[in-house]
């Protein structure tokens, strides 16, 4: 998996290519444990070039979100398609989070 991070005026957008699996969901987690250290805004996670998402990359995103919401922070998905769309449509997440086509989208919606 590779993470970007591109630091924009209104929120933080952490992007995840390739796979999320049990040996690389700690990698993205780190990257958003490092961001609640910064000031406040939105954390936009990017998941358009993501071909896979395992049970432990949920984990991290659920995780996640209630590290920055305990800091007055919020994450938000955006890029969803295909399989990895479908794994967290059954997951319930739709319901949960707030959910853009792309992080253009999200950054609008802010």
């Amino acid at each position: 998996m590779e993470i970007t991070i591109n630091d924009q005026p209104q929120a933080l957008i952490v992007s995840a290519t390739g796979n999320i699996d049990a040996s690389t969901a700690p990698q993205l987690e780190k990257a958003i444990r490092d961001f609640v250290t910064k000031p406040e805004k939105p954390l936009v996670l990017n998941l358009d070039k993501l071909d896979y998402v395992s049970s432990a990359g949920l984990r991290v995103v659920l995780l996640s979100a209630k590290q920055l919401k305990a800091k007055g922070q919020e994450l938000i998905l955006s890029g969803l398609h295909g399989g990895v769309k479908d794994v967290f449509e059954l997951s319930g997440f739709y319901s949960i989070f707030k959910i853009f086509e792309s992080p253009e989208d999200a950054l609008a919606a802010l």
